[in-house]
C-alpha cells in the first residue's frame, strides 16, 4: 500500500475530487494548508487599513489517500491531469510506503481496509 499526498491549488479541488471518485478510491482527506515552495514566499502586495503588506504564504490544499500498490501510477497520472496548469505553484505529489492499515470498527487489516 502507498499513501499519496498532494499539495494543490484550491481552484483545482473540484476537478480533482471528480477525477478521484471516477477511480473508485476508498476515500481521501483534504486539509487547508498555507506555505511556500520554490517561490520562496514571493507574494502579492495587499493593503489593510491603509498599510501595504506582502502576503508570503500561499493557500494550498493537501489531499491524502491510501491506495494498493497496483493503483499508484494510475492515481498519479489522474492527479496530474486534473491539477496541472503549467504555472509555478501547481503543487507537488509525495508517495509514502504504508506498512499496515487496520479498520478500527472490525479489526480488518491490509488492502481490505482501503
Amino acid at each position: 500500500m502507498k499513501k499519496i499526498e498532494c499539495m494543490v491549488r484550491p481552484a483545482c479541488l473540484e476537478q480533482l475530487v471528480i477525477t478521484m471518485e471516477k477511480l473508485d478510491l476508498g476515500g481521501m482527506n483534504i486539509t487547508q494548508v498555507v506555505g511556500y515552495g520554490s517561490q520562496k514566499g514571493a507574494g502579492d502586495t495587499s493593503i489593510y487599513r491603509g498599510v501595504e503588506y506582502t502576503v508570503k504564504l500561499k493557500e494550498k490544499l493537501k489531499v491524502e489517500t491510501v491506495v494498493p500498490d497496483s493503483m499508484v501510477e494510475t492515481v498519479i497520472e489522474q492527479i496530474l491531469k486534473a491539477t496541472r496548469t503549467d504555472s509555478v505553484g501547481d503543487g507537488k505529489i509525495f508517495i509514502y510506503n504504508i506498512e499496515e492499515a487496520i479498520r478500527i470498527r472490525t479489526g480488518e487489516r491490509g488492502d481490505a481496509v482501503i
